[in-house]
This record gives structure tokens, C-alpha cells and sequence, in this order.
């Protein structure tokens, strides 16, 4: 725990403006981000007597050890920076919502030829219109299944849209008046491109026009005689009106508007969101976050417009935005959205009337949503503690494994052997920071070995991470991997960080780190901290600044597991104590009896079947087995993809298919002659020698027999490498397929 008295900035070092400042723990990951009116008064703040701080904040001055700002010209500008850097860094002390679930919206991909209506999650991508979010998948087809009678817009898939235009004949849908069929030529692409506007109109909440429109016709019809086709307008306007009652009216003026309210208590809070378009609610959502650091409802009501808000643009922040509390200060919010939406958007309190009453039920939502969760939480959250709890107690740990990191070899019969790393922190994954390893050491297969070689190659790079952020200064460290890592670019857009006596600096450090060179040859330097400081270890030309992410090595677990038993124990052990690290506890999960396996034990530790600690352990070696098993399989299905011409220098997918488009097949490919492989366009002849070169080394395959006839497939290199009709396999003999698939580990 540091004192944050050695990280103090040196009065007059900070600025009196608007900037952000970010916190570093010891591991130079920045663990808060902050913004501030003025620099000067608010970090003064953090450096005042610790009983007189909130206790979330005391525990997060007593993690740092470093600080940092960045100054900017406005408070708007801050919000913006300090809105990125969170999304980038994710700061363990900051306000992190977390969504209770990934909520669908109705999209409409704009984006092509014939428009699609279909059900998303996820990312927003560019060019699609985007409907919701709504609390189930089945509203959404619900009033998807009503609207297709008067907006038959395609809702198939590209295979689906693509066999049915080869094959000249529609899908169901388009033989029950539900898609206009642009597949077969029914409707030209203009014509399908205005239907999924007019369905875009209608979801966007201009209702009306289009009712009327079909009242109009329907009246035309029955006029004219043409009972049949009134009657279809008839149940076209019932369906109509039918999708606009699962939405109804809440606001009677036509409100465009979102309406925010949260739930809090000491430790937790609840955010939901009600969507409103049209005066109908379209949408709703919620978010649940620890609260972390000393917050206020306004401050809260900031962090869920940032990260409502944050990606969106135009029409997707809407004209009114109603809120239970302002932040302070609420005008850079309200100039920061109005520039997010390109016109005036107004942020307030809604005082009296329908925005009023809409508001306590938005409210009441969040109190639900708060409860709700807490009593998922309560059960979660104490076995989980338990789990951890069992665990040091059996391994005779000094306190519980807060991060764990688990290890597995995957691979068939000794190829493509790869292995994995998985991370749980607080007995949940953080598939962030998961990664995966190809064994470069030997070839063949030995488990034993390639744990070692694992192991190694990890905590060699944490102690590189060590030496080079100034944790660590004795011991050998890979040169070629402290290279690599310091060569990694600032991120896009954000200032640099310089010392906070560097004259006209934008930005300055205060803690006790190491200093590290600028940018050679520029005689500025780009990073550095104020206070007790050593010399820095990067060369020279280096980028210095330490981007504040968790490295891909840097973060040390308190518990290594490795899925086997002894020699597996043995080997990961062996690679720690080569590397002279002795903090670090290991342990193995053999497979067959679920025993643990400590260094050095004759007999393996023997948990209780019902043990929560055992079943976390599981759970950790499942996942790593999943984890490397996934990459061996993707490894080995590239493998059998490959064709010859993927080992030619210089040949790109794109003139691989050309050439096997040109000659039919790679066995053509093979007999011709240099003059006729320049004919491709794109090939020239240097690289025909090259692929002439390649193709006469590599010896021709073996033809493959068809198992269930027996019969000799000849011209099996004829079809292109990777555009196989089925999942690739080795050829084996009939009934070896489940020997096979059991050696796969």
C-alpha cells in the first residue's frame, strides 16, 4: 500500500485548468481517470489527510503510485478525453456500467443492394438503421411478422437471398405476400430500396401517413368493386395498428426524448433507460455498476451518458434527454451532446405532467432492476468468496488468488501443438487478457516440454515488463521482447504526456517511477515523472510513454494452474525457479480423479467433491482446455486448407484464385509454362518462375479414395485450396475417427 505523499506533485507543478488527470498503480496501470475544471483544486483534493477521505477514494490514492494530467482548452474537450480514455484503459477505480444482458435491436442494413430487416446485437455498424433496443428477440419478430404485410422488405440471409436468385424460385415468404422477392426480379432494387424506407419511416414513428394512406386505398377499392383487394388492405391496416399497440402512447405532444432515472444505495447503482419516439417507448435498457469511487447521482447520470451516448451520432441521440440530476457542471454535457446530435439538445429535470409521471416509472424499473440484481449478487458473490477462500486454504496460500492464470497443450498426435492461457480475476474470466501460444521449441509432442517452454516464455516477458517500468532492476531479461514491447505507439488522438517541469508542457507526472528518455533526436522529452526517480531502461528512439493498459505479460497472478499432474506441476515449477521468481504458487488438476498436485508432493491434495474451491478449479481448466483446443482445430483446419500455392513468396489470396480461375486446377497449374502463367493478369515473371520454382518442389498428393465406394479420386487438386464442400479431416481408415478424435488434447 503506498503513501501518497511520495507521489505528491510539488506545489506549482499543476495547472490551474481544465484538463484530465489519470492514477497508476504500481504496475503502471492507470487504475482511475478523472476530469476536472481546474487541474490544481481537484487533485489537491486527493492529497489531503486520508481519514478525511471517502473510504473508496482512500483505497484508491493507497493503490497508485503515480499521477498524470493532461490539459486542455475547454471542459467539453475534457469530457471527450476523459470519455476515451476510460473506454480505452478501463480504470478499475471508474464507473463501469455493466449491462445486464446484450439487448437486440431491429436493424435494417441500408448498407445494401436490397436492404435486410433482421435482429441484431452487438456493436452498431456503419450504414444500417438501427430500431430499439427492446427487452426480447421475440418482440421484435413479433412486430416484424405484423409489418411485412404492408413492407414485404427481404428478411433472408445472403445464402438463403443467393440460392434463391440461382435457382430462379423464391423462398416461402415470398409466395405468402411477405417479401417482395427481389431475389427472382419480382421488384427492381430501387422499388425494394423504397419499401425499406417506408418501413424505416413507420418504425421511426411517422405512423400516421402510412395509415392513412392504406385507409385511402382501401376505400378506393371498395369503390371500384375490388372487394378482395380492400379486404387485404383492411387486415393491412388491423396489422398496423396492431405493431403500433405494443408501443403505447406515453407522450402526447410526439416527444422524441430519453428518460434516465437511477437506483443507488452505499456500494451499488442501477441505471435504466426508457426510449421514446414518436410519444411511444421503443426501447429500454439497464445498467448496474459498483460504485467504486465517491459519487454523486449526477455524477452517475454523466458516466451513463457517456457510455449511452459515447458512440452515437444525428438522430441517435435524441432532441430531449430527461435526467433525476444534472452534473455538475451540466454545460459542457449539454454542449458535448448537442455536438454528438448536430443541433440543440436539452439535458434537464422534468418537473410536472406526463414527462413527470413517465419519469417515476422509469424509476420504479431501476428499483426493481437494483433489487434484482443485488439478490443475484448476494448468492454469486459469496460463493465465489468462498471458492477463493477454499482454495488458499487448501494450497496454504498466504491470502486468497485474486488472479489466477491457467495453462493447457492442445494439439493431434504432435502436430500443430499450441497451448493456452486463460485469466480469472475474482473468480470470473477476463477473456481480455486470455492469449494463446504456438510451442516453437521442438517438434513432436511432449506435454512436459511444452508447459515449460509456456511458462517460460510468459514470466519471461513479465520480468522484461518488470525491468523496463522500473519494478525490477537485476536479473536477464530477452532483448529482443523489450524491444518489441517498447516500440508500441501512444494511441490515436491523445496528447502526449511530458514532465510537469518541462517548461511549456501539455501535460505532467507526479510519482516514484522511472524516467524515461524522449523521442530521439527531437530534444524534447515526451514522458517523464516529478519526484524520487531513477534512470530509465528504454533505448533511445523508443516510444516512452506507458499507454496504461494491462501489458500482455505485465500482470502477475498469485496462482498458476496447469491442467495435469505431476511432471506438469514439475515442469511449470522448474521454469519459475529458472527465472528466479519464488512468488508464485502453482498447482495442477489431473483430469481422471480431479486431483490437485502441488511442487515437490508425493501426494496429490484431495478436495471435497462438493467443494466450491474444486469447482472453480474446474472451471479455470475447462476453460483453458476450450481455449486451446478452439486454436489447435482452427490451426490444423488451415493446415488442410492450405494448397501449394500458399507457400509461394509473394502470392496473395487474390492472385491464388486468379491463377486456379485462369487453368481450373493447381494439377494445370503445375504443367504449365512460365509465358502462360504471365498471361493471369497480375502475375508477372519473375513471380511465374517463383511459382513454377514452388510447384516443382512440392510433391504432387496422393489420390484420395472414397471410403464408402471405394473409388480413386484422381483430380482431387482441381478445386481451389479452401473452398472444400465439407469441414476438412486427414484421411483414415473407416472406424478411426473416434481413436482419433480422443488423442486430440
Amino acid at each position: 500500500m503506498a503513501d501518497p505523499s511520495s507521489y505528491r506533485p510539488k506545489p506549482g507543478q499543476i495547472p490551474d485548468s481544465p484538463g484530465v488527470y489519470r492514477f497508476r498503480d504500481e504496475h503502471r496501470r492507470v487504475i482511475y481517470v478523472g476530469k476536472a475544471k481546474s487541474l490544481r483544486q481537484r487533485l489537491a483534493n486527493y492529497f489531503q489527510d486520508l481519514a478525511n477521505l471517502h473510504p473508496r477514494t482512500r483505497t484508491m490514492v493507497t493503490t497508485a503510485a503515480s499521477v498524470e494530467w493532461t490539459v486542455v482548452s475547454t471542459e467539453v474537450e475534457a469530457l471527450q478525453l476523459e470519455y476515451s480514455w476510460i473506454k480505452e484503459y478501463d480504470p478499475r477505480f471508474n464507473v463501469k456500467y455493466r449491462d445486464d444482458k446484450s439487448y437486440p435491436h431491429l436493424a435494417v442494413t441500408m448498407n445494401e443492394e436490397f436492404p435486410r430487416v433482421q435482429v441484431m446485437r452487438g456493436a452498431k455498424k456503419k450504414g444500417v438503421r438501427y430500431f430499439g433496443p427492446y427487452g426480447h428477440a421475440w418482440a421484435i419478430r413479433d412486430t416484424v411478422d405484423l409489418l411485412l404485410r404492408v413492407f414485404p422488405v427481404r428478411t433472408c440471409s445472403a445464402g438463403v437471398f443467393k440460392n434463391a436468385s440461382r435457382t430462379g424460385r423464391p423462398c416461402l415468404l415470398g409466395y405468402i405476400g411477405k417479401c417482395s422477392a427481389p431475389c427472382v426480379g419480382r421488384v427492381s432494387p430501387e422499388e425494394h430500396r423504397e419499401l425499406a424506407e417506408e418501413f424505416c419511416d413507420f418504425m421511426a414513428g411517422r405512423t400516421g401517413t402510412y395509415i392513412r394512406r392504406q385507409e385511402q386505398q382501401m376505400a378506393d377499392a371498395a369503390e371500384e368493386m375490388e372487394y378482395e383487394r380492400a379486404a387485404r388492405l383492411r387486415d393491412n391496416i388491423e396489422a398496423l395498428k396492431k405493431a403500433m399497440e405494443k408501443s403505447a402512447v406515453v407522450l402526447a405532444d410526439a416527444t422524441d426524448a430519453d428518460l434516465m432515472a437511477v437506483a443507488e444505495d452505499e456500494l451499488e447503482a442501477a441505471v435504466q433507460i426508457f426510449h421514446v419516439r414518436g410519444g411511444r417507448v421503443r426501447g429500454q435498457r439497464g445498467w448496474v455498476t459498483d460504485k467504486v469511487e465517491a459519487v454523486t447521482t449526477g455524477d452517475l447520470v454523466e458516466h451513463a451518458l457517456q457510455q449511452l451516448y459515447g458512440e452515437e451520432t444525428g438522430d441517435s441521440v435524441p432532441r430531449e434527454v430527461l435526467v433525476p440530476a444534472l452534473p455538475e457542471p451540466v454545460e459542457p454535457v449539454q454542449e458535448w451532446l448537442t455536438a454528438r446530435r448536430g443541433s440543440n439538445v436539452s439535458l434537464r429535470i422534468p418537473q410536472r405532467g406526463d414527462k413527470k409521471a413517465l419519469m417515476e416509472t422509469v424509476q420504479r424499473n431501476a428499483l426493481q432492476a437494483l433489487a434484482l440484481h443485488k439478490t443475484r449478487r448476494a448468492s454469486d458473490l459469496t460463493t465465489r468468496s468462498r471458492a477463493l477462500e477454499e482454495i488458499a486454504e487448501a494450497l496454504d496460500l498466504d491470502s486468497a488468488p485474486l488472479r489466477i492464470e491457467c495453462y493447457d497443450i492442445s494439439h493431434l498426435q504432435g502436430d500443430d501443438v499450441v497451448a493456452s492461457m486463460v485469466v480469472f480475476e475474482d473468480g470470473l474470466q477476463r477473456k481480455g487478457e486470455y492469449r494463446r501460444f504456438q510451442i516453437k521449441g521442438f517438434a513432436g509432442q511432449d506435454d512436459v516440454r511444452s508447459m515449460h517452454e509456456v511458462i517460460t516464455r510468459r514470466f519471461k516477458r513479465y520480468l522484461v515488463e518488470k525491468e523496463r517500468t522500473g519494478e525490477w532492476t537485476d536479473g536477464e531479461t530477452d532483448g529482443e521482447d523489450a524491444a518489441a514491447d517498447a516500440s508500441e505507439s501512444l494511441a490515436p488522438g491523445i496528447p502526449p504526456v511530458q514532465t510537469a517541469d518541462s517548461g511549456t508542457s501539455f501535460a505532467g507526472t507526479a510519482g516514484a517511477g522511472t524516467d524515461a528518455p524522449g523521442i530521439a533526436g527531437t530534444g524534447t522529452d515526451v514522458s517523464g515523472t516529478a519526484g524520487s526517480a531513477s534512470g530509465g531502461g528504454l533505448p533511445a528512439g523508443a516510444l516512452s510513454e506507458d499507454d496504461g493498459r494491462p501489458k500482455r505479460f505485465a500482470y502477475p497472478p498469485q496462482l498458476v494452474v496447469v491442467d495435469g499432474g505431476r511432471p506438469q506441476v514439475a515442469a511449470a515449477q522448474r521454469a519459475l525457479d529458472e527465472l528466479g521468481i519464488d512468488d508464485i504458487a502453482v498447482c495442477g488438476l489431473a483430469k481422471r480423479l480431479e486431483e490437485v498436485w502441488l511442487p515437490g508432493e508425493d501426494d496429490p491434495v484431495v478436495l471435497p467433491r462438493t467443494s466450491e474451491g474444486l469447482y472453480l478449479l474446474q472451471r479455470v481448466r475447462d476453460e483453458a482446455h476450450r481455449f486451446a483446443i478452439t486454436y489447435q482445430r482452427a490451426k490444423r483446419a488451415k493446415r488442410f486448407r492450405s494448397g501449394p500455392l500458399d507457400d509461394v513468396p509473394g502470392l496473395g489470396e487474390s492472385r491464388r484464385q486468379a491463377l486456379i480461375k485462369h487453368f481450373g486446377s493447381v494439377k494445370k497449374l503445375r504443367s504449365a509454362t512460365i509465358d502462360q502463367i504471365c498471361e493471369v493478369p497480375g502475375v508477372g515473371r519473375k513471380t511465374a518462375e517463383t511459382i513454377v520454382i514452388a510447384l516443382a518442389q512440392a510433391a504432387p498428393a496422393a489420390p484420395a479414395v472414397n471410403t464408402a465406394t471405394g473409388e480413386i479420386m484422381e483430380d482431387d487438386e482441381d478445386a481451389a485450396p479452401g473452398t472444400t464442400a465439407g469441414p476438412a479431416e486427414e484421411p483414415v481408415t473407416a472406424g478411426a475417427s473416434d481413436e482419433r478424435r480422443g488423442q486430440e488434447t
